[in-house]
């Protein structure tokens, strides 16, 4: 399960995923943008559960340094006893440079060589040096008094699992060079072969197999009977993503979703959302594109729907959802 930014969800997660737990779910995963951090709420759940899996979807590249990610999954995997799983993300322009101050270019390029150096340093195999376009250790310049360095913990687990959040083909296929699990957003199974191509190709680079490969795809889930009243309740969420998570020239969000079809809806939430028009904007959401990419209804209509999820690839699904109700029907639909 998905539970989100904290500060818009419930002021305490452990409800749910305690239930989560219960139910048999594998993992629980927390986010981050411009407000809350998604490691503190992650280790918050680890503290406070036995056997689920905890990730980061997604911890933000430009907020902490390789260096500092690493040591914060190292320790906290240890402190989890091997239940964390690390989700990193470029995140957009308007966070990289509005919020965390540094330039936004080459994120194809700026990931690769900062998830290179996480896994040297997991890896532990003696100081690490690296002279990179973006990521340079020691760095240049300064004192000159900076020498290479090795972790002084050694990590839990060396395969520490890596994920990566990628929309675009060329990160896509990165996730599937580099990484050991992919996070997609928006995710609609009907329209997933063209990045799943990517993806395999990035696999088949590396000379690694599919089956050793996660797709964790994020999806709203909305159990009950008014079909309506469900998709109301995503509404919202698609309106901030496609209308506000960006600018109207650079919404990675938005380019997703006109890619599937849905350009002229797109057009008019952007406008609708960046004059301030935001319940309208929820209203103007097609039905469709509510379907396509959230689970919805009665049990049994979910449980049709997971069909397509799998037959698209994914592996495990990341309910998104602080509803107790969805969450037991979810598990009910799945068997």
């Amino acid at each position: 399960m998905h539970v989100g930014h904290w500060g818009s969800a419930p002021a305490d997660p452990l409800p749910i995923v305690r239930e989560a737990e219960r139910l048999g779910f594998d993992s629980a995963w927390a986010s981050e943008a411009w407000g809350s951090d998604a490691v503190t709420v992650a280790t918050w759940i680890a503290a406070h559960t036995e056997r689920i899996h905890v990730g980061t979807a997604v911890m933000q590249i430009a907020a902490r340094t390789p260096a500092a990610t690493a040591m914060t999954a190292i320790t906290l995997d240890h402190l989890s006893r091997g239940r964390f799983r690390l989700g990193l993300g470029v995140s957009g322009p308007q966070v990289v440079e509005g919020w965390h101050g540094l330039p936004y270019r080459d994120p194809a390029g700026w990931t690769r060589e900062y998830v290179e150096v996480v896994r040297r340093i997991l890896q532990r195999r003696g100081p690490v040096e690296f002279r990179g376009r973006h990521v340079r250790l020691p760095a240049p310049g300064g004192l000159g008094v900076g020498k290479p360095l090795q972790s002084a913990v050694r990590p839990l687990r060396a395969d520490l699992p890596i994920y990566l959040a990628a929309l675009g083909p060329r990160t896509v296929a990165l996730a599937g060079e580099l990484a050991d699990g992919w996070l997609p957003i928006l995710f609609s199974p009907e329209r997933a072969e063209p990045l799943r191509r990517r993806l395999l190709e990035g696999l088949e680079r590396a000379g690694r197999s599919p089956e050793s490969f996660d797709v964790a795809a994020m999806a709203p889930v909305v159990a009950g009977e008014d079909l309506g009243a469900c998709r109301d309740r995503v509404r919202p969420f698609l309106a901030l993503y496609v209308g506000g998570m960006g600018s109207r020239e650079r919404n990675f969000y938005a380019s997703l979703v006109s890619g599937y079809g849905y350009a002229d809806a797109v057009a008019c939430i952007q406008d609708l959302f960046l004059s301030g028009r935001r319940r309208e904007a929820g209203r103007a959401v097609p039905e469709a594109l509510i379907d396509e990419i959230a689970l919805l209804g009665p049990v049994g209509r979910i449980r049709d729907r997971l069909a397509a999820w799998r037959e698209a690839g994914v592996t495990t699904l990341l309910a998104q959802t602080d509803d107790l109700g969805s969450l037991r029907a979810l598990a009910e639909a799945n068997g």
